[in-house]
């Protein structure tokens, strides 16, 4: 079994590849000249140079190869043209589903976002909830799915879709600041923190990713990856607050004003190619509630988190202490 996997020097995609190896599985990563490949230069992996507009590249990144992960994306980049993420997200998918498909790849399995569903008005959410993208991102993403299902239904590549919800755990950035203002009470929860919040610790996502690329019943469905419940975005901000030993978040000022700060962030920056310190979709943590059913994942790939969201928390706070992004816990 050889397989590829595309953003293997991201976050997600590097614990995709050990997870791979793990397995038993020769391991093909695609990534770009310019990527950070430290960490996977000590790995037993084949790399393949190239971008997902490169369709020279993407023939010979797919050559002998049995399954693909795609996990490669632009991100939440607000610093950028729209026209770039349908460059990446939609047409650099479509070359390598077409790349694939030339190939005779048994099977591509495609990373969206459960960020395509929008607000749960009705949580917790299944594969069959509406789909209202509210950002770039995930109007991008959800072209994404439609083109591999498309080339499932009307070209016959075996394709899964697996919509994973947020991913967090050691390795990861994006909730630094969080755990630092928490630690250090300057954590500000807007509109009282009822909204309610659903994570992935990232050896399950990973876990649920190759399940979907190995399990016969997966192919043409999609995939909703989560954690086994969800929790309050309050709840949440408290579990690190004990884990760091700071106190809880007192302050839960009304979200509107950080709402309308955040709209003319994004209006003046991004014109001017700034990453603005806040915008919109980073405000709807605050307001919308992200809660989903994975009850298809658990019957069809016998999926099952395993890392419970406590422990998931700690884990991540002694990667970042390991890292000297904070020095220690208050209560050392």
């Amino acid at each position: 079994m050889k397989a590829l996997v595309t953003g293997a020097s991201g976050f997600t995609g590097g614990y995709m590849v050990r997870n791979l190896l793990d397995h038993g599985v020769n391991v093909r990563v695609l990534v770009r000249s310019q990527s950070n490949i430290d960490m996977l230069k000590s790995l037993p992996v084949e790399f393949s140079f190239g971008d997902l507009e490169d369709k020279d590249a993407l023939r010979d990144a797919v050559k002998d190869v049995d399954v693909v992960y795609h996990i490669a994306a632009l991100f939440r980049a607000a610093n950028v043209p729209d026209s770039a993420y349908w460059d990446v997200n939609v047409k650099g998918t479509e070359n390598l589903l077409q790349a694939s498909l030339d190939a005779g790849v048994k099977r591509f399995v495609h990373c969206s976002t459960c960020g395509v569903h929008g607000q749960i008005k009705n949580p917790p959410a299944d594969e069959n909830a509406p789909i209202e993208p509210e950002d770039i991102y995930q109007e991008t993403k959800y072209e994404g799915e439609k083109l591999a299902l498309r080339f499932y239904k009307e070209k016959g590549l075996p394709v899964t879709v697996v919509r994973p919800v947020g991913i967090y755990g050691p390795g990861d950035t994006r909730m630094l600041r969080m755990y630092k203002s928490i630690r250090n009470g300057r954590f500000i929860m807007f509109g009282g923190g009822d909204v309610l919040y659903h994570l992935t610790y990232v050896t399950d996502t990973v876990e649920g990713f190759r399940r979907a690329g190995e399990s016969d019943k997966a192919v043409g469905e999609t995939y909703i990856i989560a954690g086994e419940q969800p929790t309050t975005l309050l709840r949440f901000a408290q579990i690190v607050a004990d884990e760091l030993g700071a106190k809880p978040p007192r302050w839960k000022p009304p979200v509107w004003p950080l709402s309308i700060a955040a709209f003319l962030c994004e209006k003046i920056c991004v014109p001017l190619r700034i990453q603005p310190p806040i915008f919109p979709r980073r405000v709807h943590i605050f307001t919308h509630d992200r809660a989903f059913d994975i009850s298809k994942a658990k019957r069809d790939l016998g999926y099952s988190p395993q890392v419970e969201m406590k422990q998931g928390i700690h884990r991540t706070a002694e990667w970042y202490i390991e890292q000297g992004y904070f020095s220690a816990r208050l209560h050392e």
